[in-house]
């Protein structure tokens, strides 16, 4: 299973200061030497934490994969066609959410979604689908091109009883296996941690996770090089 570090949440403290530092580019330089097998960051609409210039130099700049999440909107998509990451993740985007709230209705958006997709092939940009783990969705997906799925792992992550995160850890389990059946790579994300990340050890279909939070504020306290090599640890054990 491959790690990709999100470092969204960096250019979020620099915001807030309205400054330079910390640099975004520098954490996912610094994660791309511990380890990691690639970066994502999400370049939404109104620019509240990563903006055109931390996409641009990523992409000059990292050797690993580059993971551009965004929703399919016509001045993103022109920007991602434009930069040419390895791989688009097409996600919902609302203006006043802290965070990604969930998956995206394929199926209700089929059309744009198709586009947007035959759009991004044409720039030779590989797309994922961040969606719930839902077999229809999933059924949706792969009928209109996509490469991947990313599984939202929010509701597990935030799940409050035992028995509601087995529950959604096994709905995950059933939606990567279905993913796999039908030629899809499977990725998965949201609110993972060094806790609960243990458990997808055991799901063989999952392909590479995407974990920014946690890390990010692991790093606070010992560093991003150590905080990325301690997950990657635990996404090995044997």
């Amino acid at each position: 299973m491959r790690l990709a570090i999100n470092v969204d949440h960096i250019a979020t403290l620099r915001n807030a200061r309205g400054e330079n530092q910390p640099d975004p580019v520098t954490a996912a330089l610094i994660a791309e030497q511990a380890g990691a097998d690639g970066i994502v960051v999400h370049l939404r609409e109104d620019r509240r934490h990563i903006n055109e210039r931390d996409v641009r130099l990523l992409r000059e700049l990292i050797t690993s994969k580059l993971d551009l999440e965004m929703a399919a909107t016509e001045e993103i998509i022109k920007i991602a066609c434009d930069v040419g990451p390895e791989l688009a993740t097409i996600v919902p985007e609302k203006r006043m959410e802290l965070t990604t709230e969930g998956g995206i209705n394929v199926i209700d958006n089929i059309s744009l979604l198709k586009d947007t997709i035959k759009e991004l092939h044409d720039y030779e940009i590989e797309v994922s689908l961040f969606i719930e783990p839902d077999v229809n969705q999933i059924d949706a997906s792969a009928e209109i091109g996509s490469d991947y799925i990313e599984i939202h792992t929010g509701i597990f992550s935030n799940a409050l009883s035992e028995e509601e995160q087995f529950d959604e850890l096994d709905r995950i389990r059933i939606a990567a296996r279905h993913a796999k059946k039908l030629g899809l790579g499977v990725n998965a994300g949201h609110g993972l941690n060094y806790s609960n990340i243990k458990v997808f050890r055991e799901i063989r279909e999952i392909d590479e996770v995407s974990i920014g939070h946690a890390i990010i504020s692991r790093a606070v306290f010992v560093g991003m090089n150590q905080a990325v090599k301690e997950m990657i640890d635990l996404i090995n054990f044997r």
